[in-house]
């Protein structure tokens, strides 16, 4: 019977970790409001240790964004076609990424830019590109469900 207790004392004590990470703390709350105040249907989030990840929508528009455990912005991306792209983006993709098709597309912002993210694939290639607002390749990187997929064959 003393060992059940202990069990059932020690597997409450590990638990209360995972149900408190369920919802995003007040303060975090309290700054997404302030930054998206018409946001409607928010989901939160916790990737990582110290991130929280809303996701939600702003006039029928799907976007995520993210704020550290102070509630300090950390980034913001919002879905958008192709056709919205900049033309400057559209040039390099022609003139650098020919014959990759593009899936799905953000805007992308954060403290230190604003600008596009891509996902690309072309063949056994996928590709996840940042772009900034002139077209400039600002980041690229193998996307993560090919590098998955290698590991598995």
């Amino acid at each position: 019977m003393k060992n059940i207790f202990i069990l059932f004392v020690a597997l409450a004590f590990f638990s209360v970790p995972v149900f408190s990470q369920k919802t995003a703390p007040e303060n975090v709350k309290k700054e997404f409001a302030k930054k998206y105040p018409a946001a409607q249907s928010v989901k939160w989030v916790s990737e990582e240790a110290n991130e929280w990840e809303a996701e939600f929508k702003v006039n029928g528009k799907e976007m995520s964004s993210s704020f550290d455990e102070k509630g300090i912005w950390l980034e913001t991306e919002s879905e958008i076609s192709e056709k919205e792209l900049p033309a400057a983006v559209t040039n390099t993709l022609k003139k650098d990424f020919s014959g990759f098709k593009t899936g799905e597309i953000s805007t992308i912002e954060n403290p230190k830019m604003k600008g596009f993210e891509l996902a690309l694939k072309k063949g056994e290639t996928s590709l996840e590109v940042v772009f900034d607002n002139s077209g400039k390749v600002i980041k690229k990187t193998e996307a993560k469900e090919e590098k998955e997929d290698k590991e598995k064959k």
